[in-house]
C-alpha cells in the first residue's frame, strides 16, 4: 500500500460505513513504540506464565514461545499499561511494572 496516494482529507460520505481499515493486517508497517511515556519491564522471575498480559494486549506486543512469556516486542507496545494491570504475577509480586521510558 502506498501511503502517500491515500488522500487525506476526506468528507465523511466518501468514508466506507464502520471503521476504516484500508489495508488489512497493514498494523504491522506501522510501527508505534517510538511515542510511549512508559514501557513494560517484564520480571520473568514472577512470571507464573497465564498469559494474561498476551490476550489483553491491544497491540500484540507480548512475545510468547512454547505457551510462556519471553518479553515485549517494543517496536509496536504503546505502553498502555494493561499488562501490568492485569498480571496476577506470584506471591503478591507483579511480573510486569511500568517504568518511565528511558529509565
Amino acid at each position: 500500500m502506498d501511503l502517500a496516494k491515500i488522500k487525506t482529507k476526506h468528507t465523511w460520505r466518501e468514508l466506507p460505513p464502520g471503521v476504516v481499515i484500508l489495508e488489512a493486517g497493514n498494523a504491522v508497517e506501522l510501527k508505534t513504540g517510538s511515542w510511549r511515556a512508559f514501557k513494560p519491564i517484564w520480571k520473568e522471575q514472577n512470571c507464573i506464565h497465564c498469559l494474561f498480559c498476551w490476550l489483553y494486549c491491544p497491540d500484540m506486543s507480548v512475545m510468547v514461545k512454547d505457551e510462556k512469556v519471553t518479553g515485549f516486542n517494543y517496536d509496536y507496545c504503546k505502553g498502555c499499561g494493561i499488562c501490568a494491570l492485569e498480571c496476577p504475577g506470584k506471591k503478591g509480586e507483579k511480573a510486569i511494572i511500568m517504568m518511565e521510558e528511558g529509565k
